[in-house]
């Protein structure tokens, strides 16, 4: 296991794809009993969005610089970009012809301020952080009262 200071579990979901979406987050404290879950639903968006914004999103709740952090996640679109170093390639090409730009660039103004690694887990296969990331995304995609997703409704490009 890599050594963290926090584990964060997340998980995105669509339902239409694009349609309804949501994301769940799960965060723990390693070695001590602090857990905090979060969710947010959104009326119109992407699996792949709502799949990086929770990472996005469960960064930017770190409260200290340099914090050691593994991310667990069903998403190989989000943890290959990272694991593999597509992100950064896309990066130097001023992301042209790719997806979910503004979501990128967020995405990497936090990943810089920790030290981040990406653990891919299996999705919908009994693992207890990740299914509850999934009901917490599914449960927000069905909320009363969702969030627009800008980057989205402004992004033509952003379709899947």
């Amino acid at each position: 296991m890599i050594d963290a200071n926090v584990h964060i579990y997340t998980d995105g979901a669509a339902r239409g794809n694009p349609g309804p979406g949501g994301y769940g987050i799960v965060m723990e404290w390693v070695g001590k009993p602090y857990r905090k879950e979060f969710a947010k639903g959104y009326k119109h968006t992407t699996n792949n969005r709502m799949e990086l914004l929770a990472v996005i999103d469960a960064l930017k709740k770190l409260k200290n610089p340099d914090t050691r952090v593994v991310v667990f996640t069903d998403s190989k679109y989000v943890a290959d970009a990272v694991e593999k170093g597509w992100v950064f390639n896309w990066e130097k090409k001023g992301f042209k012809e790719r997806k979910n730009v503004d979501l990128w660039i967020e995405f990497l103004k936090e990943y810089r301020k920790h030290k981040v690694k990406f653990q891919w887990i299996k999705g919908h296969n009994a693992h207890p952080q990740n299914e509850r990331c999934d009901s917490l995304a599914v449960e927000a995609s069905k909320g009363k009262r969702l969030l627009i997703d800008t980057g989205f409704e402004g992004d033509s490009k952003s379709l899947f």
